[in-house]
């Protein structure tokens, strides 16, 4: 059996890593709700003009929090696989993987309130 190419091989990792996203969003709550709200300020950031550097520091946040989600849906997902029934060391690790999301939510607002208020008020 012949090996698959370097490329070949990448090319297959995009797709897997789209259909990934595209599952994230077509399933899971949190996920829609978070792309509405990039949606939002994005919209916001050309309202507003924003300057390249808030550009480059919402989009981190932006990718920051959806990327922390989709990790915290993952851990949720495993963790309900390994163990469907309620278990407290299962709850642990579902509760720190939320708290992630949390805090990179928390910062994500904080940015947001820094590149807004001033151009709102």
């Amino acid at each position: 059996m012949a090996k698959e190419s370097f490329l070949k091989n990448r090319v297959k990792s995009i797709g897997f890593a789209m259909r990934g996203a595209l599952l994230l969003v077509r399933t899971e709550g949190s996920i829609k709700i978070q792309v509405f709200i990039m949606l939002l300020m994005t919209a916001a950031g050309f309202y507003f003009d924003i300057s390249n550097t808030e550009w480059i520091l919402q989009i981190f946040a932006f990718a920051l929090v959806l990327g922390i989600e989709g990790l915290n849906t993952a851990v949720e997902k495993l963790s309900d696989f390994v163990q469907p029934e309620f278990d407290h060391k299962i709850g642990f690790i579902k509760d720190i993987s939320a708290g992630a999301v949390m805090m990179v939510s928390i910062a994500a607002a904080i940015i947001g309130l820094i590149i807004y208020l001033p151009k709102i008020f």
